[in-house]
Parts: C-alpha cells; sequence; structure tokens
C-alpha cells in the first residue's frame, strides 16, 4: 500500500475518526470507541468495541470484498435462521449491511458477552464439538445470496501430503549439507518426525475423499471464537474464512489445536470424548476418520518451521527458529503415542486395516 494510502487508512481507523464518521451510519454517534484489535499486513483489520451504559457492539473493519462479504453475511443469516447462536450482521439506518470508506468494508454485530472456549475443561471441549455437528448438520444445502463471492477449498489430502513429506526430505538433505545448530536439532528429531510423516501419507493414499461429507464450515474454529456466554449457550463467532469444505478439515482444525498444548498434549481420551460428541449429531465414515488421523499426525510445525528456515537461510534469525524447532519438536513422543493409538482406535471400531 503507497504511504499516502496508508496514512488515510490510518487516520480513518483512528477511535476518533471512526465515531465521527462510521458511527453515524448506526446512529450510535454517542457511545464509546475502543480499539481491541489491529493488524497492519496485506489483509489489515481492526476491531472495535463500541458501547455506552446500556449496549455493546463489535465493529469490524474486514480485508476482503463485497462478494465475500456477502457470501460471509449469508452464512451467519443461514445458521441464525437454523437456531445455531451467531452475532448477526446489523443493518445500518439506510438499511445496508456494510458501511464502505475510503474502499474499506465496516460491519457492526452485536458484542458477545462471555467468555472464550477453555481448553482446560472438558465439558466445554464437548460442547463446542456438539455445537459444531449442530453447525455442519445444518448447513449441508447452504446457498448463500446473489451477488456472493462462492468461496470453497476441498483441499486434496493425499497431494498435500505427499508434498509436504517430500519437503521433508528435502529439508534432512539440506540439514545435512549445512550441518548448523538448526539442522543437528532438526536431525536429532528427525526419525519421530518422518515415522509420524509416513503414517500420515499411507492412510492419505487409502483415504477416498468421495466419502467426506461437504457443508459451510467455519474455517477458524478455535477457543477464541467460541464463546459461552452467562448461560452457558455456546456462540460461534467471527466467519471471515468461512467456506464451502470438507467437515473433517473443521473438525481436524478444532482438535489439532487443543491436543498440541501442554495441558492437554496429544490426550487420545479427550479427542474420542469429542468425537463421539460430534457424532451424536452426525456419523463420521471410515475415510472420515483416516482424515483426521492423517491431519493429526502428520508433524504440521516440524514440517514448517524446516521449509521456512531452508527457503531464508542467509537472512533469517536463526536463533529465533532454533527455538521455535526446538518448542515444535517437544511434545513429538505424544504425538507419535496418540497417532498411532487413535490408528488402533479407528481401526477397532470400524474393524478393519486402514494402511
Amino acid at each position: 500500500m503507497p504511504s499516502q494510502a496508508k496514512e488515510v487508512s490510518y487516520n480513518l481507523l483512528s477511535e476518533y475518526n471512526i465515531k465521527k464518521i462510521i458511527l453515524p451510519h448506526y446512529g450510535l454517534e454517542d457511545y464509546d470507541v475502543t480499539q481491541i484489535k489491529f493488524k497492519d499486513t496485506d489483509k489489515q483489520r481492526a476491531v472495535y468495541k463500541i458501547d455506552n451504559e446500556k449496549n455493546a457492539y463489535c465493529l469490524k473493519k474486514v480485508y476482503y470484498d463485497v462478494g465475500e462479504l456477502l457470501f460471509v453475511y449469508s452464512a451467519i443469516e443461514w445458521l441464525y435462521r437454523n437456531n445455531i447462536k451467531v452475532p448477526r450482521i446489523l443493518p445500518t439506518k439506510e438499511n445496508g449491511r456494510f458501511v464502505m470508506e475510503n474502499n474499506m468494508l465496516f460491519i457492526l454485530t452485536p458484542w458477545i458477552d462471555g467468555n472464550k472456549c477453555n481448553y482446560d475443561n472438558i465439558e466445554n471441549i464437548i460442547d463446542a464439538s456438539f455445537n459444531l455437528s449442530k453447525f455442519h448438520n445444518v448447513c449441508c444445502d447452504f446457498n448463500p445470496i446473489k451477488g456472493s463471492k462462492y468461496k470453497e477449498a476441498y483441499g486434496d489430502i493425499c497431494l498435500s501430503t505427499q508434498k509436504h513429506f517430500d519437503q521433508l526430505l528435502n529439508s534432512s538433505n539440506l540439514a545435512f549439507k549445512y550441518g548448523d545448530k538448526f539442522s543437528k536439532i532438526f536431525l536429532n528429531n528427525f526419525e519421530s518426525s518422518i515415522k509420524l510423516a509416513k503414517l500420515a501419507l499411507d492412510v492419505s493414499f487409502n483415504t477416498n475423499v468421495s466419502n467426506l461429507s461437504i457443508s459451510l464450515c467455519h474455517g477458524d474454529y478455535v477457543n477464541k471464537n467460541i464463546i459461552f456466554d452467562n448461560a452457558n449457550n455456546v456462540w460461534t463467532i467471527d466467519f471471515d474464512k468461512c467456506k464451502i469444505d470438507y467437515c473433517v478439515h473443521d473438525i481436524s482444525y478444532f482438535l489439532r489445536r487443543l491436543l498440541k498444548r501442554d495441558n492437554t498434549r496429544w490426550d487420545l481420551e479427550i479427542a474420542i470424548s469429542a468425537l463421539k460428541r460430534y457424532e451424536n449429531v452426525r456419523k463420521l465414515s471410515l475415510d472420515e476418520y483416516k482424515y483426521i488421523l492423517v491431519y493429526l499426525a502428520f508433524p504440521q510445525k516440524y514440517w514448517k518451521i524446516s521449509r521456512d528456515y531452508y527457503n531464508n537461510i542467509n537472512k533469517c534469525n536463526k536463533s529465533s527458529f532454533c527455538n521455535l524447532l526446538n518448542k515444535s519438536i517437544s511434545k513429538n513422543n505424544y504425538q507419535l503415542q496418540f497417532a498411532f493409538a487413535f490408528k488402533d482406535y479407528i481401526e477397532n471400531k470400524f474393524k478393519c486395516k486402514i494402511n
């Protein structure tokens, strides 16, 4: 973004100008404005709390275009009308769905008071999983409104796993070539990591994607976007990444973020409990379980950090990369035990061998 355009952008996004220029479109001139989030990246975004003594709202500057915004609007309306708790996009005084100023789009929703999903609370995890199953269940036949940019993503898990596996092998060759501190850490943990990657690759070859259910998916179903209100109702927020996708991609993303933490480190019992609760509404096929196994088994951070390191070896902060790599491999053995135990669980559940 040119510096002059950036300066205009920053000025408009100040709390003063949000109150002066944006809030009048909603008749909220007398409300206080507090910026709670700002990201100045290519996908620039900002979030504000708009409140007074009686009411509170969330104003968001989004990073996508009108077509994508209409898709997001459609998704939220569809879920609301199917009794899934979501904060609706509120109309302007002119009954518009958004405000556009200086080529920037703003939307307003109610502020949802509550606490984000607590990954150390098994009841929260189970309730969040149940909510996701209801979400997928009502969105199998979702259709966005006219004018929406249709957002879909059916990633080929076999091709992506093969690509990432090959990149790991390439990183190992580069590690032998450079032999620096990062490379030594990488090679010391290569055996366990490649075992995880090999399991994921083998299972991906035997996963039939035609048996994967498709629905509107959230795309970022993690604890910060799962809110429990004072009555313990589950609210789903932030639909920026929603798209038509395989349901198991949402499930797998939710589980990986949960399981890689220190307090829940690759706990098989927690994962199975969440999946059983999900299946109270939507049964998962054998191939869907295979997809989840592939997604959870692959050593994602180890692969990504090593790929990025060797792609930028002459200009990166090597100490920082070493720290990131050490952190990524700290739970390798737990992930390895989880992956093979989860494989056994699937084989026992479906009475078959999966690779």
